[in-house]
C-alpha cells in the first residue's frame, strides 16, 4: 500500500462523510449524501462520533472545516428513516420504553457534543439550507462561516418535538439574545444569512461556496501554523468557561497553566517574536 493509500485509511472510510487532508494540518470533512440533500440518516448519527472521536486522536491534525456537498449544507433529520427508529422503541412497559428511548437520545446528542470534545477546532462553513439537525450541528462547531444564500431553521417544532440534541442548549450562548432564539424555537421561521450574521450565529457571510470554502481553509491554515498546546488548551478553556461561573473557570485556567506553561512551545513563539518570524515558520511538536 502506497503512503497515501495509507493516510487516507488511516482518515477512515464513511457512508454518510467524506474526509480529506486538504492542507497541512486541515482535515475536511464533508457530509456526504448529496442527492439525499446530507439528511442525518442512522449511519450518519453513529460515523460522527466516530470520525470526531479518530480526529482528537489525530496529531497530524490541527484544525477541521465541516460543510455539505451539493445544493444546500443539510436538510436535518432523515425523517424516513429515523422516524421508524423512534417509532419502534423496546420494552414491556412506558417506563422501560421511556428507559431506552432516553438512552437512544443521549446517543444522538452525542454526535454534534463530540464536536466540542474534539481539541481540535471545527470551523463550519454552510451554504443553502441549515435545518434542524444541522442547527444542532453547528452551534456545536467553534467557528461560523455561510453564503450569502444560506438560512438556518430551527425545525423540530414543525415536526411536533422540541429540538433535544443541542440547539437549545447552545443556541442562547451563540447568540445571546434570548427573545431572539425564543422566537426561533417557538416559530421555526428562517433566519437568513444577514441576520444570522448581525446576530453572531455566523462571523462572516460570503458571496459563494467557493469564495467561502476558500477563506475557512485559510483560517483553519492559520489556526493550525499556532502551537496545538495553546490552541486546544484556548478551546478547552473556553467551553468550560462557557459552562462555569468566572471564579471556577479562573480556578480550572490556573490548574491547567500549572502544566501547561512548562510548554518548549513559549520558548519556541517567543524567539520566532524576536526574530520577526511568524508562526507558520516555527516547527512545534505533535501534539
Amino acid at each position: 500500500m502506497s503512503a497515501e493509500l495509507k493516510k487516507q485509511d488511516a482518515l477512515g472510510s464513511y457512508e454518510t462523510l467524506k474526509v480529506e487532508r486538504v492542507r497541512e494540518k486541515v482535515l475536511h470533512v464533508e457530509l456526504n449524501r448529496p442527492e439525499k440533500r446530507n439528511a442525518m440518516n442512522s449511519a450518519f448519527w453513529r460515523e460522527m462520533v466516530e470520525c470526531f472521536n479518530k480526529i482528537a486522536q489525530d496529531s497530524e491534525c490541527h484544525a477541521v472545516v465541516i460543510s455539505g456537498a451539493g445544493k444546500m449544507f443539510t436538510a436535518g433529520i432523515d425523517l424516513v428513516e429515523m422516524g421508524s427508529v423512534f417509532m419502534t422503541v423496546e420494552g414491556d412497559d412506558t417506563a422501560r420504553k421511556a428507559w431506552n428511548l432516553r438512552k437512544k437520545i443521549r446517543e444522538y446528542q452525542e454526535t454534534f457534543t463530540v464536536l466540542e470534545k474534539c481539541p481540535k477546532p471545527v470551523i463550519a462553513a454552510i451554504h443553502g439550507a441549515c435545518i434542524g439537525g444541522g442547527v444542532n450541528l453547528i452551534t456545536a462547531c467553534d467557528i461560523r462561516y455561510c453564503t450569502q444564500d444560506a438560512w438556518f431553521q430551527v425545525k423540530e417544532v414543525d415536526i411536533g418535538l422540541a429540538a433535544d440534541v443541542g440547539a437549545l442548549q447552545r443556541l442562547p450562548h451563540v447568540i445571546g439574545n434570548r427573545s431572539l432564539v425564543n422566537e426561533l424555537a417557538f416559530t421555526a421561521r428562517k433566519l437568513m444569512a444577514p441576520e444570522a450574521q448581525s446576530c453572531g450565529l455566523v462571523g462572516r457571510v460570503f458571496q459563494d461556496k467557493e469564495t467561502m470554502m476558500q477563506s475557512a481553509f485559510d483560517l483553519a491554515v492559520e489556526i493550525a501554523s499556532k502551537s496545538p498546546v495553546a490552541v486546544q488548551g484556548t478551546k478547552i478553556n473556553l467551553l468550560y468557561s462557557r459552562d462555569h461561573s468566572v471564579p471556577e473557570g479562573l480556578k480550572y485556567m490556573a490548574t491547567w497553566n500549572m502544566s501547561m506553561l512548562q510548554t518548549e512551545d513559549i520558548l519556541k513563539s517567543a524567539q520566532a517574536v524576536m526574530e520577526k518570524k511568524t508562526t507558520k515558520e516555527v516547527v512545534y511538536s505533535k501534539l
